[in-house]
């Protein structure tokens, strides 16, 4: 399987997760908007753990280049870890505006993000790493 492949269909996963939160915050069912969300948030932060803690080590490892894309996606995780704290807080407040008005924000920085990694990271990996090695690491992490 190539690493594009296996990370993108992640990222698939991790919209419907937070679809299934949006859609729970929309009709006013806060138990279970918390449900998804909260899996929402821990899928998220596995995904990132697999790409921080393998596939950009191995990248930077493999090909030398440590300031360029790997450097950009860290920012980025970061900042939608500060956005993912916004929303629980949101949620816990059971404020649907905020909810939603951060959530349309991470979104919007979500889909660039992932554009990025799908077009220029994950190609980049399947052709300089081993592919079947890496995916066989990043799946013993566990299923997002």
């Amino acid at each position: 399987m190539f690493i594009t492949q296996y990370l993108t269909e992640e990222h698939r996963k991790c919209d419907r997760f937070y679809a299934d939160a949006e859609k729970a915050v929309s009709e006013g069912k806060w138990e279970e908007a918390e449900k998804h969300f909260s899996t929402f948030k821990e899928k998220t932060l596995l995904h990132f753990r697999k790409e921080e803690e393998i596939l950009f080590p191995e990248f930077e490892a493999r090909t030398g280049i440590t300031m360029g894309p790997t450097q950009v996606m860290r920012f980025e995780h970061q900042q939608v870890r500060e956005m993912l704290e916004r929303l629980e807080e949101a949620l816990r407040n059971r404020n649907k505006e905020e909810f939603l008005s951060v959530g349309e924000s991470l979104m919007v920085l979500i889909q660039q993000h992932n554009m990025k990694e799908e077009q220029i990271l994950y190609p980049m990996s399947d052709q300089h790493l081993d592919r079947e090695e890496v995916v066989e690491r990043l799946s013993q992490l566990g299923e997002v």
